[in-house]
């Protein structure tokens, strides 16, 4: 069965968000259960690389099938080491890194605005300054209502940062992380990269290098970790959830959606993952249902589809 290339786009866009907003969810839930955030971001990189390194050993079996000669890092990477390590760097260690330490100050309710919300933002301006992306007005005003969305759902919790304490901290490190993921996700628009290769780059890049720094920090003592205290149906639920899920299928499905609607339209369908979550945390954690969250939702709707309706691709 053949699907077009805007079908596609369509279903990894809906996975993409569905996943997103899941992973917010699970992390407020999570927040006081054993594990520390670094130890997540940890038993993440481990679920992915136990999928993703068999995957890129079998890639670039077949790659060098076509192509002998071509660089492939350690053999488990479709591409050279340079720029493995580049969007690895950034696409994996950088962002989980930096989002990771933000929840050691700010709360989850946080991230799901700062994360996401800013996305389009950052992705815009990168667009423009890197690859020329144009913007018309109605993407601009999209963009507005978007942000204005973000801050109906999470204002109120943002403007507590400057109630004293650290938690501004956690929300500066969450801005940033969601800036290192623009920029991931533009560099993959400018090298026209496949959603599937450049996955398994990001994530063997990441599980080879922060995971066993990690292990030895751990095993040592140098970091707090509670990987030896935490029962295993925890362990193995942030492993599905936070490395095949959040790392592996969603990785290819984001890939998927830049493919199909480039950078800018892409991060403006994932602004609807912060009101989603607020939702879904009504739903499935019981927290209140305020004016706001549903204001915020109506908003961010309305700038996704002033800022995608005019140029969605044609199917082919």
């Amino acid at each position: 069965m053949h699907f077009s290339k805007q079908t596609i786009g369509i279903a990894s866009a809906i996975i993409t968000v569905a996943i997103w907003s899941g992973f917010i969810v699970m992390a407020r839930a999570m927040a006081h259960k054993t594990l520390t955030p670094f130890d997540i971001a940890f038993v993440r990189l481990i679920g992915a690389g136990a999928v993703m390194l068999p995957w890129g050993w079998w890639w670039v079996r077949q790659q060098r099938r076509v192509n002998p000669t071509g660089d492939y890092w350690l053999g488990v990477s479709p591409y050279g080491f340079r720029f493995t390590a580049l969007i690895g760097m950034i696409g994996g260690v950088g962002y989980g890194s930096l989002a990771y330490t933000g929840f050691l100050f700010a709360p989850a309710a946080h991230a799901s605005v700062l994360m996401p919300g800013l996305l389009p933002l950052w992705t815009t301006l990168l667009a423009i300054a890197v690859i020329g992306t144009p913007v018309t007005r109605a993407r601009w005003f999209g963009l507005a209502l978007i942000i204005g969305g973000g801050l109906f759902v999470g204002g109120a919790s943002l403007l507590k940062a400057f109630d004293g304490g650290g938690v501004w901290r956690g929300d500066v490190l969450f801005m940033a992380a969601s800036f290192t993921w623009s920029v991931y996700t533009v560099i993959a628009r400018k090298n026209a990269l496949a959603a599937i290769p450049a996955t398994i780059a990001v994530s063997v890049f990441a599980v080879l290098t922060y995971a066993p720094i990690y292990a030895l920090l751990a095993y040592s003592g140098t970091i707090v970790s509670h990987l030896r205290e935490a029962p295993w149906s925890e362990i193995m639920l942030q492993v599905l959830v936070q490395g095949v899920g959040s790392v592996v299928i969603s990785g290819i499905t984001f890939m998927r959606m830049v493919e199909t609607f480039g950078p800018i339209r892409t991060t403006m369908i994932t602004a609807l993952v912060p009101a989603l979550s607020a939702l879904g945390a009504v739903v499935f954690l019981g927290e209140p249902l305020y004016w706001n969250l549903l204001v915020g939702l109506v908003l961010v709707t309305v700038g996704i589809v002033f800022g995608v309706r005019s140029v969605l691709p044609v199917a082919k």
